[in-house]
């Protein structure tokens, strides 16, 4: 019985310790939130009293308002949207069939390929950033959605984690469907693409995610409000001899809306693609 008691006593006190150690990260992580939140509804007064005052007084709803219409918050907030979705669709659409076919089909250098193709994950944006404008100069993309959506809808990592996921998928599906008389395609669109919803929606979390809160590639591509998105447009409440801190929080929290909204929706989703992402047969 003491035996049994003292191991039952190390496992409460273990996981008592660990949930205590997750909830002091969890409050770390979750202050610069409440912070920004707080900061929204002051006065510019209030925002670097020391020590800090979380709970606003008074309320300053107008924050909202004067964020959304003095720095134009409504077309980066459009442009933004148009740059995250079809952003995510392509990318979703590109690493979905590049994954098929590595993980589905067998060619001469597929695994060369695919190592190369996965090598582009440890050189830095800052090393293709100049070569990559170059070449949307020459398309003429400069300041234009093409040239902002365009360079991102192709993923190594979307395309390595959605490989991942297809070799968890049985073979004899492909090799039943080939029996039937289909067809490559049809096998990726009818059978590898039911059974990837998990993976698909945890993809288009971190594609729109990514996107969203993206600012160096807009902010070089990007000269005039017709195509800035909402992470560029942040940068207006920045002046030269001081920074509008309440305003700047509240468009940062406007922001930050539209991926929550998308989580929420997608939470189910997510927390699967995580969990079997990785495993395979």
């Amino acid at each position: 019985m003491s035996i049994g008691f003292n191991k039952r006593t190390r496992k409460f006190v273990g996981n008592s310790i660990l949930y205590l150690l997750m909830i002091v990260i969890a409050i770390i992580m979750v202050i610069p939130f409440i912070w920004m939140l707080s900061t929204s509804f002051k006065d510019m007064g209030q925002v670097l009293i020391f020590p800090p005052e979380w709970i606003p007084s008074p309320f300053v709803l107008q924050n909202y308002s004067d964020a959304w219409t003095m720095a134009n918050f409504s077309l980066f907030f459009r442009n933004s949207a148009i740059v995250t979705i079809f952003t995510t669709i392509g990318q979703l659409v590109t690493c979905s069939l590049a994954a098929f076919a590595f993980a589905r089909l067998r060619f001469k250098g597929r695994d060369i390929i695919f190592l190369i193709y996965l090598a582009t994950m440890m050189v830095p944006i800052q090393v293709t950033l100049i070569p990559l404008y170059l070449m949307m100069k020459q398309f003429g993309w400069i300041d234009t959605f093409a040239g902002l959506i365009i360079p991102g809808i192709f993923s190594a990592y979307g395309t390595f984690m959605l490989k991942q996921f297809y070799l968890g998928i049985p073979q004899s599906l492909d090799e039943s469907a080939i029996i039937d008389g289909c067809g490559y395609f049809r096998i990726y669109w009818q059978i590898i693409l039911p059974l990837s919803k998990a993976a698909l929606a945890t993809q288009a979390v971190f594609c729109f995610m990514w996107q969203w809160n993206n600012l160096l590639w807009p902010l070089v591509m990007s000269n005039t409000d017709a195509v800035r998105t909402l992470t560029v447009g942040l940068q207006l409440f920045k002046g030269q001899y001081s920074i509008a801190w309440n305003l700047l929080m509240a468009g940062s929290v406007i922001s930050v809306i539209p991926i929550l909204i998308l989580y929420i929706f997608l939470q189910k989703y997510f927390v699967e693609g995580i969990a079997v992402t990785g495993m395979k047969n």
